[in-house]
């Protein structure tokens, strides 16, 4: 039997997050805070009825917002419930993946062209800076070997045969 009593710090307790999430947890008919998440039913502006905003914990703006369902008096809204507040968590979680990948794809780009030793990929990755957006123009070999790099515009057209001109000039500059 060990002599010292362990320092209460050296004690983790593997519910302490989740204890703090559920203490920090809101769950008002108007009002839910859980998860990461906030939903917040409004009056909506357009017309007389509710709407419920849903924002991820840290952000400003909502991810998404859409109409809520009236109560039985069809004055108030109906209030939030846990399977209510679970289906926008899991609708609000997928908008935000899909914009996501829809950024993703505007901004990072690749097409194969024939080369003179194999298929080169080129690759255009932008970087959307509010004071200097511009974009990275790459080639890669077959074997993942970075082959050029050229920065261009932030509206570079990357096509096939944008990307064959390119390996054509020996990587000169597009203008």
């Amino acid at each position: 039997m060990p002599d010292t009593v362990p320092d209460i710090a050296d004690i983790h307790d593997e519910n302490t997050d989740e204890n703090t999430d559920a203490a920090s947890a809101i769950r008002e008919p108007r009002l839910w805070r859980d998860e990461g998440w906030t939903a917040r039913i409004i009056k909506n502006d357009d017309d007389d009825g509710w709407a419920v905003e849903m924002t991820r914990d840290g952000e400003r703006e909502p991810t998404l917002i859409g109409p809520w369902t009236m109560g039985r008096d069809k004055k108030n809204p109906k209030p939030m419930d846990k399977a209510a507040f679970n289906t926008l968590v899991k609708t609000a979680s997928e908008f935000r993946r899909r914009s996501e990948q829809q950024l993703h794809a505007q901004l990072h780009k690749h097409v194969m062209v024939d080369g003179a030793d194999g298929g080169i990929k080129v690759t255009l990755d932008i970087v959307p800076d509010d004071d200097f957006p511009y974009a990275d123009l790459k080639a890669w070999d077959d074997a993942g070997e970075l082959l050029a790099k050229a920065q261009v515009a932030p509206n570079f057209k990357l096509s096939a045969e944008s990307a064959a001109r390119w390996v054509e000039s020996g990587y000169r500059k597009p203008t």
